[in-house]
């Protein structure tokens, strides 16, 4: 069974996930995320749902915009 988060909760949770991400730095980013994916996929506890979950996140993943590279690479 799957428990959707609140709209609320879940704006909290994405604000506090890009915080830690920002924590984490640039060189430790990837290194962060796969480690809460794994922490997270524990308590899902179903090897095929964090595998659905892994291959709709692929699959729904955006194409960061002109703007934004430009930003990160000037520092804004």
């Amino acid at each position: 069974m799957t428990t959707l988060l609140a709209p609320d909760a879940r704006d909290r949770i994405y604000a506090e996930c890009a915080r830690a991400i920002t924590e984490a730095g640039t060189e430790r980013e990837s290194l962060f995320l796969a480690r809460l994916a794994l922490l997270l996929f524990e308590q899902v506890g179903d090897e095929a749902r964090c595998r659905r979950a892994l291959a709709d996140a692929l699959d729904a993943l955006p194409v960061p915009s002109l703007s934004a590279t430009q930003s990160q690479q000037t520092g804004d």
